[in-house]
């Protein structure tokens, strides 16, 4: 999702080969087609063959189950992106970057400024912004939050599902601001390993 100030521009600019940032652009290609081709689609393998049978599998298989998702999801996403990416730079247009290691995140809103991140930025500069950001009263920035979540869960379909799903994101902010951020700014390892096992 990127926006018309940084690409439109691009357009009117003259634009000549440039081997450099081709040989770049095509590198960056091919790793989003390895974390789509490889990565993605042999654990969507895995993760659909537990899912379609999770009625007869243990808790541990359904972990398993869980994390491969979690890995096949952020393959096709960030390989898409990376493809994209790669063959606009190919042709001499640069795209912002998208994901920045989201699950080495240290806390739930960092992973958050990490996954998806011309869409999150998106809703961050068109709506949380608008309604007051992180400015006013704590219940104030709450609402906010929640109100971000809950579009980007329509965003992402018409289904309760999703609006579930925002809200459970923004339960996890919420929690966080009140009560656990300072434990994790302590912390070192296990801020990293809480993140990841919330986000699974």
């Amino acid at each position: 999702i990127e926006r018309a100030t940084n690409l439109l521009p691009q357009f009117l600019r003259p634009r000549t080969f440039d081997t450099a940032q081709a040989v770049n652009g095509l590198r960056q290609a091919l790793w989003g087609f390895f974390k789509k081709i490889v990565v993605a689609d042999n654990c969507a393998i895995l993760a659909n063959g537990i899912f379609d049978n999770y009625e007869n599998l243990s808790g541990g298989a359904l972990v398993i189950g869980a994390v491969a998702f979690s890995f096949q999801i952020y393959g096709d996403f960030s390989g898409y992106s990376d493809i994209a990416i790669g063959i606009s730079r190919l042709f001499g247009f640069s795209l912002m970057r998208n994901f920045n290691y989201p699950y080495f995140s240290r806390d739930i809103a960092e992973f958050w400024r990490r996954w998806h991140i011309s869409l999150t930025t998106w809703f961050r500069d068109y709506i949380y912004i608008p309604l007051g950001g992180s400015r006013g009263s704590k219940w104030m920035v709450f609402r906010n939050t929640l109100v971000i979540f809950l579009v980007s869960g329509f965003w992402h379909g018409a289904n309760w599902n999703f609006i579930c799903w925002g809200l459970y994101y923004f339960v996890l902010l919420a929690l966080e601001k009140l009560f656990l951020l300072p434990y994790l700014k302590k912390g070192r390892v296990w801020p990293h390993i809480y993140t990841l096992f919330l986000v699974v």
